[in-house]
C-alpha cells in the first residue's frame, strides 16, 4: 500500500473538488439551480466523500456569485467568443479564473494543470489546449511576481 504525505492527501481532496465543482458548475449552468441547493445535492455523490467538501462548496459558490466578473477575464482570451465554450470547458476555465484570481496558496502551475487535466478527462476533444493557453493568459494578469520568480528558477 502507497503511503501518502498529508499534503498529498489534501492535494488530492481539492482535486476531487475541482472534479465536482465543474460538474456542479456544468449542473448550474443547465438548471440554474441555487450554489447551496447543488451543494447538497453533491453530498451524495460517490466520490464527494474523497473531495475537501468546504473547498468544493466554495469554488461552487463563489464561482456562481462571480461568474460575469470571470467571464470578464476570460473573455478577451478566447478568440471565438466567449458564448461559443462547450459548457464543460468554460465552468474548468471559471474555476482556474476563480484559482487564479482568489487562491494564491496554489500555484499557478497547479491551477493550469489541473484545469488541462479536467478538460483531457470531461471536455471536448483537444479542448484542453484552448484550456491551457486561456489559463496560461491569466497568469501576468493575477500571478505576475510568482511568474517572474517561475521563470527565474
Amino acid at each position: 500500500m502507497v503511503r501518502r504525505s498529508p499534503q498529498q492527501r489534501e492535494n488530492q481532496r481539492r482535486s476531487m473538488a475541482r472534479r465536482l465543482a465543474m460538474q456542479a458548475l456544468y449542473q448550474w449552468h443547465m438548471t440554474g439551480q441555487p450554489a447551496g441547493q447543488i451543494c447538497r445535492q453533491f453530498e451524495d455523490d460517490i466520490d464527494y466523500p474523497k473531495a475537501d467538501p468546504d473547498y468544493f462548496c466554495r469554488i461552487v459558490r463563489e464561482v456562481i456569485e462571480r461568474h460575469e466578473e470571470l467571464d470578464g477575464y476570460l473573455a478577451p482570451h478566447i478568440v471565438r467568443g466567449i458564448e461559443t465554450l462547450d459548457p464543460v470547458a468554460h465552468a474548468i476555465l471559471r474555476i482556474a479564473a476563480w484559482e487564479m484570481a482568489t487562491e494564491t496558496s496554489v500555484p499557478f502551475k497547479v491551477v493550469i494543470n489541473e484545469a488541462v487535466g479536467l478538460t483531457k478527462k470531461f471536455g471536448p476533444e483537444d479542448a484542453w489546449k484552448m484550456v491551457n493557453g486561456v489559463a496560461d493568459k491569466l497568469v501576468p494578469q493575477f500571478r505576475p511576481l510568482e511568474k517572474q520568480s517561475a521563470r527565474g528558477a
